[in-house]
C-alpha cells in the first residue's frame, strides 16, 4: 500500500529556524534536493523520496537518532513523508523551504535601522 505524501502549510517561521539549527538537519534538507547526487539507487525511484534507511547510512548515525532529526523537521513542515508498507520516505517540501527563504530575506533586509 502507498500513501500519498503527506502535504503541509508552509511553516512557522520561528519553528523551521529552530529546526535548521541543527548542522545535521541543514544536511539531511541539503541531501534530499538532490538526492541522485547524495544515495545510491534503491529499491523505489527517487520522486518517492529517501527511505530512513538510506537517509541513517549516510549520516552514520543511528536509525533512532536519524528519526528524530527528521521528526523535528517534519513537523516543522520542512520535509513530507509518504509511507509505502513498514517504509517511510522523505522529501522536502520545497514549498516551505521556499516560503522560509524569503521569509527570512524579507525580515532580515526589510528590519527598520534602531538608533543606539
Amino acid at each position: 500500500m502507498c500513501e500519498q505524501p503527506q502535504k503541509r502549510p508552509l511553516p512557522d517561521v520561528d519553528a523551521a529556524v529552530r529546526a535548521i539549527a541543527h548542522p545535521l538537519r541543514r544536511e539531511i534538507l541539503k541531501w534530499l534536493k538532490a538526492p541522485r547526487l547524495y544515495f545510491p539507487p534503491q529499491e523505489w525511484d527517487v520522486e518517492r523520496g529517501i527511505s530512513v534507511g538510506q537517509i541513517t547510512q549516510r549520516s552514520g548515525l543511528s536509525q533512532s537518532t536519524v528519526s528524530q532529526h527528521l521528526a523535528v523537521l517534519r513537523q516543522a513542515a520542512l520535509v513530507d513523508v509518504r509511507r509505502t508498507g513498514p517504509f517511510h520516505f522523505y522529501q522536502r517540501n520545497e514549498a516551505a523551504v521556499d516560503a522560509l527563504t524569503i521569509s527570512l530575506r524579507d525580515q532580515l533586509q526589510n528590519q527598520p535601522l534602531t538608533p543606539l
